[in-house]
């Protein structure tokens, strides 16, 4: 399988192979991400998820604390939509432990300001 990595800009080109034992290579990383990476897109693909949470002021750049199962982003992103927060700093854990999945969801950034 080839799959480019996502863990860094560097953007590798792996290849991941699954032999009949069952083991897993994985090459053409630069990084030990790279090869954790390839091993776990092909048993259980993660993702970092960022989103946006709505404020009186605007919107909050959020994300999750570190990866969650590929199949819980629609629904923790569900639950992100479902808030709406007044007064937030960057670092500040707007859900802890979001669906289980032992990430939580924090703001990144400062309020982004829009008219409607």
């Amino acid at each position: 399988m080839k799959l480019t990595c996502i863990m860094c800009p560097m953007g590798c080109e792996l290849d991941v192979k699954k032999g009949r034992d069952g083991n897993i290579t994985v090459t053409g990383n630069n990084c030990v991400r790279g090869e954790r990476y390839g091993k776990e897109e092909v048993t259980a693909p993660k993702r970092m998820l960022t989103a946006l949470v709505k404020t009186d002021k605007g919107v909050l750049p959020v994300k999750t604390t570190n990866t969650i199962p590929k199949e819980m982003v629609f629904k923790v992103n569900e639950e992100i939509g479902k808030l709406h927060v007044n007064c937030a700093k960057s670092g500040d854990i707007l859900i802890k432990n979001v669906l289980n999945t032992g990430a939580d969801i924090i703001v990144t950034g400062d309020y982004v300001v829009y008219d409607l």
